[in-house]
């Protein structure tokens, strides 16, 4: 597991049972406050760091991960959000990273085994991008993704805008690389989480873009935040034997927060 915060647990509490679970994050502190965790919890777990924006740092995440056995599983849940990170930042970490991740974890994947990225609902209030857009986005090689055109700083220049690309990018990533997983015998989907009640939720919704994210919530069809235990059981789904008919997919669940956004009290005046 990429990035042990509260959903990234909530999904390996169900399908990491019987399982040895590798935990990974960009600061070590974090991947062993997960293991304390998961450990206290009978968990079979151990503690790496990476760095998803650096190809040699997943590349060595990955071997790490091969050398404890078959890799069987993936829950990709790192990122940065607009209130963290500047444009460039957000590109390099939440859309090249994702796409450098499933690459590499892509190679090894065991016949039998799947992903899941934890894309985020942002992604579905991004205006309809053009076909020929859609495909580089998916396909492009992983070098050269950041270079596009519609990704220089003079076409994405604020954070809450690259944000939404990166996520719309993932799961188009991930419909790509399903179909290459697939000749491996593995699945891979995203989710894309609306306003889960996490630590970096509640600091969000106290920072200086809280009204906004509390509007969502008062005029969201569910009327409140998700919580990880809910996002735990879709990644469970789309991890375990249930879904196995269910690849290259982007599941939204945000309450109905992008549906009123597009139909509803939300919508842009």
């Amino acid at each position: 597991m990429i990035g042990p915060g509260q959903i990234g647990q909530a999904i390996a509490r169900r399908i990491g049972v019987g399982k040895h679970v590798l935990l990974a994050d960009m600061y070590e502190g974090n991947a062993k406050a997960a293991a304390e965790v998961l450990g206290n919890a009978g968990y079979d777990v151990s503690v790496a760091t990476v760095d998803v924006s650096s190809r040699a740092a997943v590349h060595a995440l990955v071997e790490t991960a091969a050398g404890l056995g078959d890799v069987t599983g993936l829950i990709h849940a790192a990122g940065v959000s607009p209130s963290q990170a500047p444009p460039a930042l957000i590109l390099k970490v939440d859309l090249y990273g994702t796409a450098l991740v499933l690459k590499a974890f892509g190679d090894v994947i065991a016949k039998g085994g799947a992903g899941v990225v934890i894309a985020l609902q942002s992604g579905h209030r991004l205006p309809a991008l053009s076909v020929e857009q859609n495909k580089v986005l998916a396909t492009t090689p992983v070098e050269e993704l950041l270079g596009l055109p519609f990704l220089q700083p003079d076409q994405v220049s604020d954070s809450l805008h690259a944000y939404q690309i990166s996520k719309r990018g993932n799961s188009l990533r991930v419909m790509a690389e399903a179909v290459r997983w697939a000749k491996r015998g593995a699945r891979v989907n995203t989710i894309s989480p609306g306003i889960i009640m996490t630590p970096l939720a509640k600091d969000e919704l106290t920072g200086p873009r809280g009204a906004g994210y509390r509007n969502m919530i008062a005029l969201s069809a569910a009327g409140c935040a998700g919580t990880p235990d809910e996002v735990g059981t879709v990644g469970a789904l789309l991890m375990g034997a249930d879904g196995g008919f269910i690849t290259g997919s982007d599941f939204l669940m945000d309450g109905g927060v992008t549906a009123a956004y597009w139909y509803g009290d939300l919508a842009p005046k």
